[in-house]
């Protein structure tokens, strides 16, 4: 049947409708992965270090070590929450722009200031910086549909590392080939900082957010995962019953209602205290690994110094490290413990050759290595843990476990390397925390045995007849398998609840916001510190002991 005219012409008008907004979406997405690049743009923070230590600054070991240093644990402390409950609310363009302007206090600071005092402000500015790098990650899943949201990750993740390396390789090489002063070289990384401001101010700012944004929706923007799962009831009759419903069906109160649910499922315990545990020890040693190096090779000595080279390095293996755990397929139900343990341990070992060496490439070598095992683990934990929660809820429970890290982080901090406390020197603050992580891989060890003894309820009898046949190499001797607890998607718990739109785009969609070093997305390559959180999965920071990270 040769369709009417009015019906053409409905079809030549969806036709350019359809071109135009492809064409508006890979323009979005070009520009965020341009700005994501150019925010890492910083080649002087790998030398920061040397620049405070040397003749420019003139600060001593003790006074960056155990003053300066310890205020960005605090200070990030006191910040965290603040900007993530700011982020939401005012809708992530506003808290970038305030990201920006902070890297641009951060190296005023740094070039202008001369005092400790200048120093500590410094660090303060540089804790905002890091709080908001949940903004980045959040807002990019704001502006598109559920559909692409991994699409979207898998860009950005990629642009925050090329930019990261990029600006590792660049500092490196105009410190070594041009012979650039630091001074200059932060110089360099301030006109950087002031183009990213400029980016920035042309960012589209989103109309919905993910919790106090809720009633304006975007155009086909999926509805709450948890009025999905867990439909509200129809409140009883009443003044009081009407409020009583009201305050039930909160948004607050069912996430933590559900939050109280979902810590009930061992792996998924078990990978938020890794999380906590892990990210806490990884960012102590990321903090103070720079003044470790100057203590190995002091900037005095006149030997060429390899900061950019050592942190583009790890940077590239922890890239490598993020996309080959997508491929590990194990059943971690039965083996998370014994991994974990695992890795742990190697980070406690090149933890105590940073402690001991008096080799500058020992040291670059083993902190290469540092990152990528910790990297490793982060796309693994962060799917175990998303895998099983709504979109909501799997942001607050990044944010919880972020603020976690942070207090134990402060504490370890408050004890061994600030004046107040301890006030160690590196050498022993590395050695602290060779034993830290020593003592996490024997605990995950003894839950690993306790685990498998738990599991192994078979009779004497049936023991030692698999024993003898064993050595003949019988294949009729099975031992039956334990029922492993694995995580499954809420979702698949009311199946009948799922909209059509989610059946359309396969299942619920990644979670679009948390507190990362690396993202809260379920693919290898969104991985974290959001971090660095924090991001992407991991923060890190131009300030005197850290280099940059994702």
């Amino acid at each position: 049947m040769v369709p009417s005219d009015p019906e053409v012409e409905k079809q030549a008008s969806e036709e350019p409708a359809q071109g135009h907004k492809l064409q508006s979406w890979q323009c979005l997405v070009s520009y965020l992965c341009f700005y994501g690049f150019m925010a890492q743009m910083r080649p002087g923070e790998s030398f920061i270090t040397p620049y405070l230590l040397g003749p420019d600054k003139n600060f001593t070991k003790e006074q960056v070590t155990n003053e300066i240093t310890p205020v960005l644990s605090y200070a990030y402390l006191a910040v965290l929450v603040p900007v993530f409950l700011l982020t939401d609310y005012l809708r992530y363009k506003p808290v970038l722009l305030l990201q920006a302007l902070s890297y641009i206090c951060v190296w005023v600071l740094l070039l202008l200031g001369r005092s400790v005092l200048h120093m500590q402000l410094m660090e303060v500015c540089f804790s905002i910086t890091m709080a908001a790098r949940i903004a980045y990650s959040s807002y990019i899943f704001s502006l598109v549909r559920p559909a692409l949201y991994q699409r979207m990750a898998s860009y950005s993740r990629a642009a925050v590392l090329l930019g990261v390396f990029t600006s590792s390789m660049l500092g490196q090489l105009l410190v070594t080939v041009g012979h650039v002063t630091f001074s200059l070289l932060n110089y360099i990384s301030l006109a950087f900082l002031v183009f990213s401001l400029g980016l920035t101010v042309f960012l589209k700012r989103p109309k919905r957010s993910l919790f106090f944004n809720r009633s304006v929706l975007a155009h086909r923007a999926a509805p709450c995962e948890l009025d999905q799962m867990y439909p509200r009831a129809h409140p009883p009759p009443g003044r009081l019953g009407r409020a009583l419903g009201a305050c039930r069906d909160s948004f607050l109160v069912r996430m933590l209602g559900e939050l109280g649910r979902s810590v009930r499922r061992p792996q998924l315990r078990l990978w938020c205290l890794w999380w906590i545990f892990n990210s806490a020890g990884y960012y102590l040693v990321i903090y103070y690994v720079h003044i470790l190096w100057n203590v190995v090779r002091p900037v005095s000595s006149g030997g060429q110094v390899y900061n950019g080279a050592a942190d583009a390095a790890s940077t590239l293996l922890s890239a490598i490290m993020s996309f080959s755990a997508g491929f590990l397929k194990i059943r971690w139900a039965l083996w998370a413990k014994l991994v974990i343990a695992g890795v742990t341990a190697v980070q406690a070992g090149l933890v105590y050759f940073l402690s001991v060496t008096d080799n500058i490439w020992v040291c670059y070598v083993a902190f290469v290595l540092f990152r990528g095992a910790y990297q490793f683990l982060v796309p693994i934990a962060t799917f175990q843990i998303a895998s099983s929660l709504s979109k909501e809820l799997c942001a607050l429970v990044f944010g919880i476990n972020t603020f976690l890290a942070t207090i134990l982080k402060t504490s370890i901090t408050l004890v061994v390397a600030d004046k107040r406390g301890l006030g160690l020197e590196v050498r022993l603050q590395f050695f602290v925390y060779f034993v830290y992580f020593l003592v996490l891989s024997v605990t995950y060890l003894a839950g690993a045995v306790l685990d498998s003894l738990q599991t192994c309820q078979w009779c004497p009898p049936q023991l030692l007849s698999c024993l003898q046949c064993w050595p003949q190499g019988q294949r009729g001797c099975h031992l039956p398998l334990p029922q492993a607890q694995e995580l499954g998607s809420p979702m698949e718990k009311n199946p009948h609840t799922v909209s059509v739109q989610d059946r359309s785009q396969g299942g619920v969609q990644p979670p679009a916001g948390s507190l990362p070093p690396d993202s809260s997305t379920k693919d290898s390559s969104e991985a974290s510190e959001h971090q660095d959180e924090a991001w992407p999965g991991h923060p890190v920071r131009p300030g005197p002991a850290q280099p940059a990270d994702m």
